[in-house]
């Protein structure tokens, strides 16, 4: 299956947080959208493996994406290099993606800068012929994504473009709450993390609303390019 788009996060949850709403927009809009988490997120403070892949079954299906993909590698120890680079390679080229989003490019959780990097170089190496990779016994054909960005998680990065989510702010919030383990529940014994309080739930959505504010909407995700946006004219900006 080909994807228009291909989002990547470190851990199940990063991609709701980060781009939920562009994707739930570009969906509406007819593009085939796909998820490949890196991890199973096992060393988070709250949940389990178990839960937390039930629960991203059911962001999975609230978003309506296309597929959604683990690469199983070791929370907080995967790292930059050809054998995990190889892996991303291979979910590139599966699915040809024309736009790749990925983790930020700096940020609280040493896992989600380390993805970022290792997204993006894969996305180039990717594109490289005389590296060979095979799918279910056949050779991959080389394929690099056309742009990568990278969405904002928990420092406030400055962006260099916003997306008007006003219209999927709502399927944004479910998604995300579809992780009940991970975040604000007053009614848990799971111990505190800092994504559990409802300080960090209600950021998401003042965050959204403080972008969409600057371009005059209700709410708006952001995200950083590895090089210049090019329109055809002026009149392409909102």
């Amino acid at each position: 299956m080909k994807l228009d788009i291909l989002a990547f996060g470190a851990h199940p949850d990063d991609v709701e947080l980060g781009c939920s709403g562009t994707i739930a927009k570009e969906i509406s809009l007819g593009k085939k959208v796909g998820i490949v988490d890196l991890t199973r997120g096992e060393l988070g403070t709250r949940g389990s493996v178990e839960i937390r892949n039930a629960e991203s079954a059911e962001a999975t299906l609230l978003l309506g994406v296309s597929i959604r993909e683990n690469l199983d590698m070791r929370d907080g120890f995967f790292v930059n290099d050809e054998t995990h680079q190889m892996k991303v390679i291979e979910m590139i080229r599966k699915y040809q993606p024309e736009i790749v989003l990925c983790n930020a490019i700096d940020d609280r959780h040493i896992d989600h800068g380390k993805g970022s990097k290792l997204v993006s170089d894969a996305c180039f190496l990717s594109g490289l012929r005389q590296i060979e990779t095979q799918y279910e016994g056949k050779k991959q054909d080389a394929w690099r994504p056309k742009v990568v960005y990278h969405y904002i998680q928990w420092k406030n990065i400055e962006p260099d473009f916003v997306v008007d989510i006003s219209d999927f702010m709502e399927v944004k919030m479910r998604s995300i709450l579809a992780y009940s383990s991970q975040f604000y529940n007053p009614n848990t014994n799971e111990p505190e993390s800092p994504i559990s309080s409802k300080n960090f739930l209600d950021s998401v959505r003042y965050r959204a609303q403080d972008l969409g504010r600057i371009i005059g909407k209700d709410f708006a995700e952001g995200f950083t390019v590895e090089r210049y946006l090019a329109v055809n004219s002026l009149s392409d900006l909102v």
